[in-house]
């Protein structure tokens, strides 16, 4: 546990000193493409159930909460220009690299969920899924990057994914914290870089 600390205080300190170029020219990219903030930030559930802000930049409409739900359905009206991009690219995650840091998150755990989602899951998933920081990537994330693609597609596309998608991804959480190890974080690092490059 100290070790995975370690290694996400030092990666996550240098990913945002090497990236503070790219970071500066995104934020400028988000602000010039449309009003409101540079960053979005949501309360989300993390470890052993604390609620915390994750960040990153905003890729919809300031107003976009008030235009529909949570989840984003294949091609959301709501998104931006540069925020189509920066999801295809999975950019818009970098800030979360801050949440690391400061100890909310780690780079590799289960995502984290909005309340409202995680008072839907069973109890023991949820104790077993919330023993560790959520991370910035999992399988879950690169098993289920065209979510918002698979979503669309839906006839009822909030009902998919409480009874679909959330207890696939809740499976490959549980799996991942009854088999975490340096190596195979390691190794899901490395998939999800593959992942965004291709």
């Amino acid at each position: 546990m100290l070790a995975k600390r370690l290694v996400d205080v030092l990666l996550s300190a240098l990913g945002l000193l090497l990236l503070a170029p790219l970071l500066i020219l995104l934020a400028l990219w988000v602000k010039l493409d449309s009003p409101g903030s540079v960053l979005f930030r949501q309360e989300r559930v993390g470890l052993r159930g604390q609620r915390f802000f994750i960040h990153k930049f905003r890729t919809m409409r300031p107003d976009a909460p008030s235009l529909g739900p949570q989840i984003t359905i294949g091609a959301d009206p709501r998104v931006t220009a540069a925020g189509q991009f920066l999801r295809r690219s999975k950019l818009d995650e970098l800030p979360q690299l801050w949440d690391v840091l400061r100890g909310a998150m780690s780079l590799v755990g289960p995502r984290p969920e909005v309340p409202r989602y995680v008072a839907l899951y069973p109890a023991d998933v949820r104790d077993l899924v919330l023993s560790v920081r959520p991370g910035i990537t999992d399988l879950a994330s690169i098993e289920y990057r065209d979510e918002s693609r698979l979503l669309g597609a839906a006839a009822d596309p909030e009902r998919c994914y409480v009874e679909q998608v959330m207890p696939a991804k809740l499976a490959l959480a549980a799996r991942y914290v009854q088999t975490r190890s340096f190596s195979g974080d390691l190794m899901l690092l490395l998939r999800t870089l593959k992942a965004i490059v291709s």
